[in-house]
């Protein structure tokens, strides 16, 4: 009975972490895939780097950004940080 004792604390303390520290970050990145994965064409959005526009077109991996003049870049997907606005015609679901 002393031995399980002695675990107690650790196996409260991981329990603790789980709850804490992993859980909600694994529920963060489930949200930002989603987003990501939900990006249309003609969503406003920024850029890990600070860089607004517009999605102009979508591929697998990667998208189009429209920007300022005009141009247009393209990023991976995960540079995606958030979607400001979505395209008219859908919604923002939260």
């Amino acid at each position: 009975m002393g031995g399980l004792a002695g675990l107690l604390p650790i196996i409260l303390m991981f329990v603790l972490f789980y709850f804490l520290l992993i859980r909600p970050q694994q529920k963060r990145q489930k949200a930002v895939q989603q987003m990501q994965n939900d990006l249309q064409k003609g969503d406003k959005i920024v850029t890990i780097g600070g860089l607004h526009g517009f999605v102009d077109a979508i591929d697998e991996g990667q998208i189009v950004i429209k920007c300022g003049d005009g141009s247009r870049l393209t990023y991976d997907r995960a540079a995606v940080r958030d979607v400001v606005e979505k395209s008219k015609g859908t919604s923002l679901e939260k």
